[in-house]
């Protein structure tokens, strides 16, 4: 599993609030749409989703277009207590290699939506850093950013002040507006490089560190690892039940009771997890039932009534009312242009 799937603490998202507050914005306004409260980052038990993270960041990201680097900036204030038991964990490590090392180990619990390529040519140690599948533009450019951040705070506070970069590079091209960041520890922050990348002397890693302490460096690595066991991701959720609606007839409208049992869940759990994954079963189920309508149109074998039945409608008409509040077109009219692409997806009503 990636380790962007796994859920995570809410210590990243408070920082990220803090930092909006810093250019005048509104906790609240950050906190659209993961239906997450004050509370629930309050408490050292909640865990919660990567979407809800993402939807942080991304809010972030459209309530600054102006400011440059903001993920950069963000990442520098990750310090080792915002890992936890992980921090302390690093702060053991004999080495800044042994520290690497267990961070690489344990990379679901930092918060990453980054992959990271470590090379090295025995002088120099590269670590370049791409965004995790799937996520593009500003949000992209943010997590990329803020790993770069993270990881270069992580190796000063773990190493000491003696840590410098010997360059820190961004791929792409400069983005305008006020920046954020100009240097990291040493190294002034360019643009228009092939990598995202950040370069250091690698006998800085060899180096032991003053505060190693063997027995807890293990035992910070047991309970990590029992961390990550409880918070292995669950099947996931909302895919078995798109993978099962998949391209079936219904008698009925899908129920969600049908997969609670299933799952060996209560309806309340699904409920609960498919809010994590930021969905529900009815856009789920609309979905599905939507593109069975799109394709049986398409087909051009079946009446109007015949899909309507096949989709588990009781009437045709009620049918017809759907497929408009899901696309905005009637079944007829889009069999009547079946060649074009069906432009709309169903809410979630």
């Amino acid at each position: 599993m990636d380790p962007w799937h796994y859920p995570r603490s809410p210590a990243s998202i408070e920082l990220m609030l803090l930092f909006g507050q810093g250019w005048g914005i509104e906790p609240a306004r950050l906190m659209v749409g993961t239906r997450l409260s004050s509370t629930d980052l309050k408490d050292p038990e909640f865990t919660l989703s990567a979407a809800q993270e993402l939807r942080v960041i991304r809010n972030l990201c459209a309530a600054l277009p102006q400011v440059a680097h903001a993920g950069l900036a963000v990442g520098l204030t990750y310090r080792l207590s915002t890992y936890g038991l992980l921090g302390y964990g690093l702060l053991s490590s004999a080495s800044g290699e042994a520290a690497l090392a267990l961070a690489r180990r344990l990379l679901p619990l930092t918060y990453t939506f980054a992959a990271i390529a470590f090379t090295s040519d025995g002088s120099m140690m590269q670590m370049a850093f791409k965004p995790a599948p799937d996520l593009a533009g500003d949000t992209a450019r943010f997590v990329v950013e803020r790993a770069m951040g993270a990881a270069a705070r992580v190796l000063r506070d773990v190493i000491g002040p003696d840590f410098r970069l010997a360059s820190f590079e961004l791929a792409g091209p400069a983005r305008p507006g006020r920046s954020a960041v100009s240097s990291v520890f040493g190294a002034p922050v360019r643009q228009g490089h092939e990598l995202n990348a950040i370069r250091f002397r690698h006998a800085l890693l060899k180096r032991p560190l003053p505060q190693a302490n063997p027995m807890s460096a293990r035992m910070c690595e047991r309970m990590c690892q029992e961390l990550l066991r409880k918070r292995s991701p669950r099947v996931d959720t909302a895919a078995f039940i798109r993978e099962h609606l998949t391209g079936r007839s219904f008698t009925r409208p899908p129920l969600i009771t049908e997969y609670a049992r299933m799952l060996n869940a209560s309806e309340r759990t699904i409920k609960r997890r498919l809010q994590q994954e930021g969905t529900s079963f009815r856009a789920i189920s609309n979905r599905a039932r939507l593109d069975r309508a799109n394709t049986l149109i398409q087909e051009g074998r079946m009446s109007l009534a015949q899909i309507a039945a096949d989709l588990g409608f009781s009437e045709p008409t009620t049918f017809t009312q759907a497929y408009k509040k899901w696309t905005g077109a009637t079944p007829s009219h889009s069999r009547s242009a079946r060649g074009r692409k069906f432009r709309s997806s169903p809410s979630s009503d």
